[in-house]
């Protein structure tokens, strides 16, 4: 929402039935530039060529058009599909048109996406007043600010919750980096989501970090565990330059690590000429791709043979975390999708990432932590739940799993691996 449609806005005041019009057109378009924006981020995060060069998702039109109810009335909106050709069953789901949104059911709901829109203080009752009509009058900067002071309220007291008989199988941990007014720009933003034994993720922790150091997250780690958090994780997935890994060995030293492939992607092909970074990119796919542990490494080590002579850094930069790169193979194919990546933390941030860029100078740091609390909760209630769920039962009563699949106790050899 620009300055100028605020004023135009102010100017029709008078003329109710013009200016309920123009809130419907203005939240229109917020909603249309917020979907391509969503769009295209999953697009760019799921790129794989194929085998002839082609994109494997792309555009696919639009679901059919649907209309979200707001205090200015009903806002018709078209949420885009992609079409899938990897086999993977990539779909795009809207985060801020989620398919079971029906209306804006609070002005709370709704300040959030105001501030991602880089939208000040000042102007919320003008954008609010035209957008839910009488449900804003009375609202002031003051009552804004209390507001905004209840958000961080409520991000305290859940801080707070117990998590005393909580197990998650799966935790999936990122230092998520944001535009704002600070002293410091090496702050970011810790983020830990889990995965609980029936499947469904869950928000565990959303707190500062200093360049997400092994002390930051040490702390964050301690408080989970002192507020109950006694089980250790079956599998944590996390970019591997975090101090979050000295931090877990010395918390839950039983649980695996599973660096994330997307980071490492982008990670390797920093060090290589752009010249050859797609047919390279082609080359770690077919590495995270195979159908076993033994043809990952085939193509792990062809990938090193090509480039580790002209390229070593990059070589290196794979070859490091080689085994963290490849444990997923023993857990559950069905969740390879969820386990490979934090995509779970990725793809709720991105969004919200690319919109505080347009905040700097106008949000603080407590603001925009209370301000991503309360996005994440609202965003949790459209998570997917885990493919192949009831599979975690079994994970946690120790059966093995060997390139995905469950390997029956007579078929183990006395070292606890698959016997020939």
């Amino acid at each position: 929402m620009s300055k100028d449609s605020i004023s135009i806005f102010e100017e029709q005041a008078a003329k109710r039935d013009m200016l309920t019009e123009l809130a419907r057109q203005g939240a229109m378009q917020i909603l249309a530039q917020a979907l391509e924006i969503e769009v295209q981020e999953l697009l760019e995060r799921v790129a794989q060529p194929l085998a002839d060069g082609k994109k494997g998702v792309v555009r696919n039109g639009y679901l059919p058009e649907r209309d979200i109810l707001t205090g200015a009335g009903p806002v018709p909106v078209k949420v885009p599909k992609v079409r899938d050709r990897t086999g993977n069953g990539i779909k795009f789901t809207s985060k801020l048109v989620p398919p079971y949104l029906k209306r804006t059911e609070s002005i709370e709901d709704f300040l959030p996406l105001l501030y991602l829109h880089g939208i000040s203080t000042g102007d919320f009752k003008k954008v609010l007043t035209a957008l839910f009509g009488d449900k804003a009058q009375g609202l002031s900067s003051s009552s804004i600010g209390r507001l905004k002071q209840q958000w961080q309220d409520e991000h305290q007291e859940w801080n707070k919750r117990s998590l005393k008989g909580h197990h998650y199988i799966y935790i999936w941990a990122d230092g998520v980096y944001f535009n704002i007014r600070a002293d410091d720009d090496r702050q970011c933003i810790l983020v830990v989501i889990g995965a609980t034994t029936d499947g469904r993720k869950e928000l565990l922790a959303v707190e500062d970090g200093f360049r997400e150091s092994e002390q930051s997250w040490y702390e964050l780690l301690v408080d989970l565990k002192t507020r109950g958090l006694e089980i250790p994780p079956s599998l944590a997935i996390a970019d591997g330059a975090l101090g979050f890994w000295a931090a877990l060995r010395k918390l839950f030293p039983g649980t695996k690590q599973q660096r994330c492939w997307v980071h490492k992607t982008a990670n390797v092909l920093n060090k290589l000429p752009k010249s050859i970074q797609k047919k390279a990119k082609a080359g770690l796919h077919e590495i995270w791709m195979a159908a076993t542990h033994e043809e990952a490494n085939k193509a792990f080590d062809l990938f090193l043979k090509k480039y580790e002579a002209k390229y070593p850094k990059a070589a290196q930069c794979l070859k490091k975390d080689r085994e963290e790169l490849l444990i997923f193979y023993d857990f559950p194919a069905e969740h390879w999708a969820h386990i490979r990546t934090t995509n779970p933390i990725e793809s709720t941030f991105a969004t919200v990432r690319l919109r505080t860029s347009k905040t700097r100078g106008c949000v603080s740091r407590d603001t925009i932590r209370a301000m991503v609390f309360k996005l994440v909760q609202s965003a949790q209630q459209s998570w997917r739940r885990l493919r192949g769920y009831k599979l975690l039962d079994k994970l946690i009563t120790g059966t093995k799993f060997v390139n995905g699949e469950e390997v029956l106790a007579e078929d183990m050899d006395e070292s606890g691996r698959e016997a020939a």
